[in-house]
């Protein structure tokens, strides 16, 4: 598999372990869709609005993950990276149906909702002189 055609997880016996790239302070809680970091890995990216103080980001992005992938917040754990942006999560369940559910939900990031295209603001138009 190419670094192209990578998801950012992988498939264990018993769940999912999925590389984030989190943005605390991010202004919402999303998942923004897939990235390539500059060693070539893949990743899904994820914002939340809590600070990184005290875990409470970790737990943002905990919530988040599960809900996407639609798993209840209690099968999701830091496995590494717990003070890191780059984390890996470790998701607990069928790991089929996860990477699935997974693949829709940065798959619709990566097409935009209509509030801000694929991920970015929308640009802003000048009136005509």
């Amino acid at each position: 598999m190419n670094a192209e055609t990578a998801e950012p997880w992988r498939t264990e016996e018993g769940g999912v372990l999925l590389s984030v790239r989190l943005t605390p302070r991010g202004g919402r809680d999303s998942i923004d869709g897939r990235g390539m970091l500059s060693d070539g890995r893949a990743v899904l990216l994820a914002r939340v609005r809590q600070a990184p103080e005290d875990g409470a980001a970790n737990a943002a992005l905990l919530k988040l993950v599960a809900k996407s992938a639609g798993l209840p917040a209690s099968a999701a754990e830091v496995a590494s990276g717990h003070t890191s942006r780059l984390k890996t999560i470790r998701l607990a369940g069928d790991p089929a149906g996860i990477a699935q559910a997974l693949a829709s939900v940065a798959d619709a990031a990566a097409a935009g909702d209509g509030r801000h295209g694929k991920g970015g603001r929308h640009k802003r138009s000048r009136p005509d002189a």
